[in-house]
């Protein structure tokens, strides 16, 4: 007995597709990162690919069969390959992946090195077509800022937030996730951590007292960085800072796309 096949139907109404695929589709994998890091995750993946005119539905359960089939390991070097095959197993010309999912890094504290895992939220964005292809790194990243307004009119204490950058950036293969989060963090009045012992949170009150920053501060000073570093080749960088004395956020935005020299928001 043959099944017809109905997705190979012609289409009489000649108008193409630009996306078509499936959404919000989790499956587990072990993400790769720099060394020999890798972690065990649970990914939410959103797939889909051009359809021309002519044809009157794509291959959905390809997806499903080629998440289920090659992708128990992922990593920045490996998610272009994903997204060529993919394209290809559906014939089509053009493909898309969006993957979202939790990375944990095993933080030690500053001052007696008790470990706790802090988790950032990671999405992988990537086109493929034979004319070329882009893959973009997002990654959520917390932080503490202090206010210096608020240390420099204050007879004691200061105001001080957590706060929320977001770097989505073009990268080459050299980048890791790893490599992004310290890069970031490093900017901020402090890091934050899971676990604090007093010592620990001792250490981290009077740092962040000592490096006090604006929002207008943080995203200049990780700016600059992004700027001197090579491997990142266009970015869009996001600061949200939580305000402990007001009903509002804090918020500022620098983009800047190395590949034509361009900076704006």
């Amino acid at each position: 007995m043959t099944i017809e096949d109905v997705q190979n139907h012609p289409d009489n109404r000649n108008i193409p597709i630009n996306k078509v695929g499936i959404k919000a589709i989790r499956h587990p994998f072990e993400f790769l990162d720099k060394g020999s890091h890798q972690q065990a995750t649970v990914g939410t993946f959103d797939m889909a690919v051009n359809l021309p005119h002519h044809q009157k539905g794509t291959h959905m359960s390809r997806f499903v069969a080629l998440l289920n089939e090659n992708v128990q390991q992922l990593s920045i070097r490996s998610f272009m390959p994903l997204l060529q095959e993919m394209t290809q197993r559906l014939e089509a010309e053009s493909g898309y992946i969006t993957l979202n999912f939790p990375y944990f890094i095993n933080k030690s504290a500053p001052i007696t090195g008790v470990k706790s895992l802090l988790d950032y939220q990671v999405t992988l964005d990537g086109s493929w077509s034979a004319d070329g292809s882009k893959i973009t790194i997002e990654v959520l990243i917390p932080v503490t800022s202090l206010c210096p307004c608020s240390k420099k009119i204050s007879d004691y204490g200061a105001h001080n937030q957590r706060s929320h950058i977001t770097i989505k950036a073009q990268v080459s293969e050299q980048l890791f996730v790893d490599d992004l989060i310290q890069l970031i963090e490093k900017q901020a009045s402090s890091e934050l951590y899971s676990l604090l012992k007093r010592p620990d949170e001792k250490y981290v009150t009077e740092m962040a007292y000592d490096n006090p920053k604006f929002v207008e501060d943080v995203v200049r000073d990780i700016a600059n960085a992004l700027n001197n570093d090579e491997r990142i080749l266009a970015y869009t960088l996001e600061a949200e800072n939580f305000e402990s004395i007001h009903n509002h956020s804090a918020y500022a935005v620098i983009e800047n796309n190395k590949l034509t020299n361009t900076t704006g928001v």
